[in-house]
């Protein structure tokens, strides 16, 4: 008897990659209303369509990097999931305009906790419905004789891969989830034999890391690491096995592996969330027991990406003469190591600030770049309501040059960054010491630097790294807290006096604007929603060429490729798990073969040092690597760095059970209403009251929309959220 399926409508989002040409799948066209799977699946055209559809569901909602989709209102329009302790926005205020009648949801109800059980469920619809979508084609993509059996194993890998990743998405965000059964089961129909309960949060890991091992085996090998320009989003082998490494990651921290291990949190972080979230026959969903060798699995997964090869950091040459208009670097402080060293071993033959800038502003090709390991596309929809990055850019560009002025950094991210000989900037942190908020292991009690750069400085080359995005500027006038900093600083940092260059502007006088935040200077405080609240905005994801006609144009930005995963994630993770374990393990790889997995520092530097070489820095002290603390406390400073505004900060806070201490202390920025007369007084650390800071238990992972629980008799709701309307 042959297997039938309703008609519905299929909605493609044409995301790079996901097809040859992206044809109109219209629904009458290709499926009638008792369209059977065998006709279907023995069509190789619709088979990819099909699968093209079921990777469909990762854009729009679940696009959750940038400056909208994934969590947003009720609507789904907005979060980033960049509300954390690093970045915000601040067009969403509900005191300008009409935003809460729009369905948008601000900064401040994000970090106060104030969404309700309504916002954000998007995401939870659309990965049941791409895991739906994937099951049904591994079950039939072997009906199909036209496809060789390399090809239909390969797109039963992609297949698979994609339905292990919504998974991983749902886990990362809801917390543990229902497994559904393997042959496919419509999580968006009520139904009442297949009320599946969660899963443990370990079960709901393993599930997603065995599925993406049995996704590596089936993929082609010629997808090892990565694909051509026109499958740049569809998964390789490196993909699979670098979800799986991250999700194994997760599993081993704290949050979901007996969270408060050797106490090393404050006494204001308890395990009540473990205690308090299980299932209706009491099974715990999160481990109340710490295991010590999750973290061994975890750095083999980790090792196990390292040893695909063809993956490095992304890095762009020295470039000694800028007469071809790329910047010219400026010059690490000296290393005995590093700076006699060309690339992997140094920084000799490389421009750290073009290496970290270009990666990100669509300046590096998406097939070309060896540290991208799994983008979702370009993701760069144009209009007022773009979900992708786009967004961020238009809204973190500066009124006068037509943005939106309004996506800023906190002082806090702006002081972790390092000054460019590897210490601490003056004043880091300062202002919290002083307020009392766990000042004792906070930055530094040094006064912050005062002064401005003046052009008798600028002529004598005191300052570089100021000159660096164009050689014909003078760098005059801009706060000395500002200056000789990393070079991640200035390829993400947009203070006061840096330069917008929007070189192919046709507009000769908008080119290489000097852009300050003073009040009534045009880009400062005014009393409407275009101006940053703390006075310092931000410059990753902009490339010198973006330019914009006016507020709402976004056809003159370069498209840049979303950095879902990519090769700095795995080596970090990979430093930060070999540091939690006390002896040796032996994990077998992905590939079965026995691994020797214990806390060595050697392999720990594997992890560790590209990152800082790419930045232009000094390694860590041998005390540092020897101190399990304090090497915790760099690997920790050095993800909040590397991963300013792509939405890690968010979930690491969570998993590491830092968000209780982190998230709770107060957002400080610049004093904004000062004017340029008072620049001295602008440069001033205060509180930013009209921004948020607060963490409570409930706030660890998202609630579950009251719609899913009524669907699903035996799902539970996350601790502190409501079931009833």
């Amino acid at each position: 008897m042959k297997k039938i399926i309703a008609k519905y409508v299929l909605s493609i989002v044409c995301v790079a990659g996901f097809m040859t040409a992206c044809a109109d799948l219209d629904s009458d066209k290709y499926f009638g209303d008792r369209k059977t799977l065998e006709s279907v699946f023995t069509d190789r055209e619709q088979v990819d369509q099909w699968l093209a559809h079921a990777f469909s569901f990762l854009t729009g909602s679940n696009f959750e990097v940038c400056s909208k989709g994934g969590t947003g209102g009720e609507n789904a329009a907005w979060n980033p999931f960049c509300f954390a302790d690093d970045i915000y926005y601040g067009d969403r205020d509900y005191a300008y305009g009409d935003a809460k009648d729009r369905g948008f949801t601000s900064y401040n109800t994000f970090r106060e906790g104030g969404y309700t059980e309504a916002v954000g469920q998007d995401a939870w619809v659309r990965s049941y419905q791409g895991i739906y979508q994937a099951s049904i084609f591994i079950k039939n993509i072997d009906m199909n004789t036209d496809l060789t059996a390399e090809d239909r194993l390969d797109k039963k890998g992609q297949a698979r891969f994609v339905r292990a990743y919504y998974y991983w998405l749902l886990l990362r965000k809801f917390g543990p989830i229902p497994i559904m059964p393997d042959e496919g089961a419509d999580y968006t129909l009520e139904y009442d034999d297949l009320a599946t309960p969660r899963s443990t949060y370990e079960e709901c890991a393993n599930y997603i890391a065995d599925e993406m091992v049995k996704a590596a085996s089936e993929i082609s090998p010629r997808w090892t690491n990565k694909r051509d320009e026109a499958n740049i989003a569809r998964p390789t082998r490196g993909a699979c096995l670098a979800t799986r490494a991250i999700a194994l990651t997760y599993a081993a921290s704290p949050l979901a592996n007996g969270q408060l291990k050797n106490g090393h949190h404050p006494s204001n972080v308890t395990d009540n969330i473990a205690k308090n979230l299980h299932n209706f026959d009491g099974t715990p969903l999160l481990s109340l027991n710490y295991d010590e060798s999750k973290w061994a699995r975890a750095a083999a997964a980790c090792k196990d990406v390292m040893d695909l090869g063809g993956y490095e950091l992304y890095h762009a040459g020295y470039n000694a003469d800028p007469t071809d208009g790329r910047p010219k670097t400026v010059t690490p402080d000296y290393d005995p190591v590093f700076s006699e060293n060309n690339w992997p071993n140094g920084w000799k033959d490389v421009d750290p600030y073009l290496s970290y800038r270009d990666l990100f502003n669509g300046t590096a090709s998406a097939a070309d770049n060896p540290e991208l390991i799994f983008t979702r596309g370009s993701n760069m929809s144009m209009g007022d309501n773009d979900n992708g990055l786009g967004a961020m850019v238009a809204h973190s560009m500066p009124v006068s040059i037509n943005g939106w002025n309004t996506h800023g950094m906190t002082q806090k991210m702006c002081d972790t960054y390092y000054m460019r000989d590897g210490s601490d900037a003056p004043g880091m942190y300062r202002e919290w010491r002083q307020d009392g908020v766990d000042g004792n292991d906070m930055g530094n009690s040094e006064e912050r630097a005062t002064g401005w750069t003046s052009r008798s400085e600028i002529n004598n080359g005191d300052y570089p790294e100021l000159s660096q995005d164009l050689r014909a500027y003078p760098g005059m006038n801009v706060s000395k807290q500002y200056v000789r900093r990393e070079p991640r600083f200035y390829a993400s940092v947009g203070f006061s006096g840096s330069y917008w260059e929007q070189l192919q502007n046709p507009t000769q006088s908008q080119r290489n604007a000097q852009v300050f935040y003073y009040r009534g200077g045009g880009n400062g405080y005014i009393n409407a929603f275009s101006y940053l609240r703390t006075g310092i905005g931000i410059k990753k994801f902009y490339h010198p060429d973006d330019y914009r006609d006016a507020q709402h144009d976004y056809g003159h930005l370069r498209t840049k490729f979303e950095p879902a995963i990519r090769y700095a994630d795995i080596l970090l993770m990979y430093a930060e798990c070999l540091n939690e374990l006390t002896q040796s393990y032996t994990i077998k790889s992905w590939q079965g073969k026995d691994m020797t997995i214990s806390r060595n520092i050697d392999e720990m530097k594997k992890g560790i040092q590209p990152v800082r070489i790419r930045a232009g820095l000094h390694d860590y002290t041998a005390d540092e690597y020897a101190d399990v603390n304090a090497f915790r406390a760099k690997v920790k400073r050095e993800r909040m760095i590397e991963f300013m505004g792509e939405g890690k900060r968010y979930f690491d806070l969570r998993r590491w059970m830092d968000a209780p201490v982190e998230e709770n202390k107060r957002v400080y920025g610049l004093n904004v209403f000062q004017t340029v007369a008072k620049r001295d007084e602008f440069m001033q650390v205060i509180p930013v009251y009209n921004l948020s800071a607060n963490f409570n238990d409930k706030m660890y992972f998202w609630p579950i929309s009251h719609t899913d629980l009524k669907r699903n008799k035996n799902l539970v709701q996350n601790p502190g959220w409501t079931y009833n309307d």
